[in-house]
């Protein structure tokens, strides 16, 4: 069970890290800028994998070279996808909180 005192410092934690739509705008563009720098490292990553030759010499070298590069293409386009699709997470979130405090200041300036 939790004391008077944690439920205090709980509740007071709770409440100051509630979103808002400038948390979300500042944690999208941050994401933003994470996808756009991971975009440019894979697309390197892939121009220098087309620019050399595959080994040609063994079969096996030649099937792990190639499971290689697609791991490291995947990877790199997997961490690209995470960051870009939560940078458009964040900024509907952000988008959405707006439109509420303006429904919500709207309510209670017109019924006053």
């Amino acid at each position: 069970m939790a004391t008077p005192t944690q439920t205090e410092n709980l509740s007071s934690s709770t409440s100051s890290s509630r979103a808002t739509p400038l948390r979300c705008f500042v944690g999208a563009l941050i994401s933003g800028s994470l996808a756009i720098a991971l975009y440019a490292l894979t697309s390197s990553i892939a121009r220098s994998f087309a620019s050399k030759p595959l080994p040609t010499g063994n079969v096996t070298t030649t099937n792990i070279a190639v499971a290689v590069r697609t791991l490291v293409v995947g990877t790199s386009t997997l961490g690209t996808a995470i960051f870009a699709i939560s940078t458009l997470g964040l900024v509907a979130l952000g988008i959405q909180l707006l439109i509420m405090q303006l429904r919500s200041g709207a309510k209670s300036d017109g019924s006053v």
